[in-house]
């Protein structure tokens, strides 16, 4: 009997009823709005550079038997650029139906788009375990409708979609993995099984495989969870699956270390442009802002520095300008980062020949969605909502690096999902608190 109640109590929350049919929704609207908008269609400028960048030149590279290399004009050799995920999905794009083809650019953005709408799921369950079911409804709802949920998915080819999709369902494993939102007392039966430390492991690996700034946040992730775990006899145990998973994660990546290792002939643990980045974000010329202009795909100078030198000495070179203007800069250093902290939260850097009413109403949402998710935290925090302080550790670390080297919009993507969550969270509470003092003044 105590089975069955318990079964029902995770049915009533709705724990086990997925929103497949909102998922299907969303789907098609991405699908229609990329095909029809034609966002595949994707300009040949300067050899097709647009369609995917450096991940784009990487990917045409790797399928056109150059290895991982040339992620700007030419063939310039063995490159760490970019973290490798998405530069070999997209290769496999281009291997079966051709290299900067239409129909390669509408399957890699269909591909985004069921990513997008599978995230649904994620957020459900994020939410329902959470808050409540009507968080779930609406949270699952904005994120199948809202215009700016589904922007990069339906027009970017880059890895923001891929990244977003995996980090948010590794906050809904790691729910699972602490039973938030499940009956029943604590005891042995809520420590988290071998398979779930296994895909937790995977997953994050995938992660850093996919954007290795979001690993800060896998100590607290990880801690979290064992946190959870009742003491006694299964602790051990859990202690060992969670060492185990650390193995798994690290035999997952070692791969492109070593690959790394043996081409650059120098420790490149992920990503080997550093450097560069810190350098475009802090020099004299800085205005809180990435500087593409001096960027190796824009500045012929540059690229021609970087074909001679190679790209780990390139980017060592660059690093070692920015860390000696940071150091006889401090205060400049500083105000940069402020800047790129406000930046991440409520600005949107646009093209100069947008008109003012668009740059304005752009802001304004993102300001108003940030503001939202922001004070649905506080709240969370302040009532002891189950997980609010691991949102909160999500929140402090995933943006720490931009603040430092350079922001972006897209930056925000992997954050956005729990701020629809908490977004809502806070609107539904506010209407509640209306409804409660209304219900009292009428009954005094």
């Amino acid at each position: 009997m105590t089975a069955v109640r318990a079964a029902g109590a995770r049915a009533e929350r709705g724990l086990e009823r997925a929103p497949w049919r909102i998922v299907w929704v969303a789907l098609a609207v991405r699908i229609a709005y990329m095909t029809l908008a034609r966002t595949w269609h994707m300009q040949p400028y300067n050899h097709h550079f647009a369609f995917g960048y450096e991940m784009g030149r990487i990917a045409r590279a790797l399928a056109t038997g150059y290895g991982y290399a040339d992620p700007f004009r030419g063939h310039t050799g063995p490159t760490a650029w970019v973290a490798p995920l998405f530069p070999w999905i997209l290769a496999g794009v281009f291997k079966v139906f051709g290299v900067y083809v239409a129909v390669s650019a509408w399957m890699i953005l269909a591909f985004d788009c069921v990513l997008n709408a599978l995230m649904i799921l994620a957020v459900w369950e994020i939410a329902i375990r959470c808050f409540n079911r009507n968080v779930a409804w609406w949270s699952a709802w904005i994120w199948a409708l809202y215009p700016a949920a589904m922007q990069y998915a339906v027009k970017w080819v880059w890895e923001m979609t891929l990244t977003a999709f995996l980090f948010t369902w590794v906050l809904a494993l790691a729910l699972r993995m602490r039973k938030i939102g499940e009956p029943g007392e604590p005891g042995a039966q809520s420590a988290p099984s071998t398979r779930q430390w296994v895909t937790f492991a995977v997953l994050w690996a995938l992660i850093a495989l996919s954007d290795p700034t979001l690993t800060l946040f896998l100590p607290p992730c990880g801690i979290w969870i064992l946190l959870g775990v009742p003491r006694g006899r299964v602790w051990p145990v859990q202690i060992a699956k969670a060492t185990l998973a650390a193995a798994i994660f690290a035999g997952c990546v070692a791969p492109w270390m070593v690959r790394n290792a043996l081409v650059f002939h120098h420790f490149v643990p992920f990503r080997g442009n550093f450097g560069a980045e810190l350098y475009l974000g802090n020099n004299s010329d800085a205005n809180g802002l990435l500087m593409e202009y001096d960027h190796p795909f824009q500045d012929a100078q540059q690229l021609q520095l970087y074909r001679q030198m190679g790209e780990l000495a390139y980017s060592k070179m660059r690093g070692a300008e920015a860390k000696r203007w940071i150091e006889a800069n401090p205060g400049r250093f500083a105000d940069l980062s402020l800047r790129r902290a406000y930046f991440f939260w409520f600005d949107v850097p646009h093209a100069a020949n947008h008109k003012w009413i668009v740059a304005l109403g752009r802001n304004l949402n993102y300001q108003f969605t940030s503001l939202a998710g922001l004070f649905g935290l506080v709240l969370a925090l302040r009532r002891r909502r189950p997980a609010a302080g691991l949102f909160l550790w999500a929140f402090v670390l995933l943006p720490v690096t931009y603040y430092f080297v350079s922001v972006s919009a897209r930056f925000r993507h992997p954050l956005e999902p729990l701020i629809a969550i908490l977004g809502v969270y806070l609107f539904q509470s506010a209407e509640k608190s209306w409804r409660v003092r209304w219900f009292r003044r009428s009954a005094a």
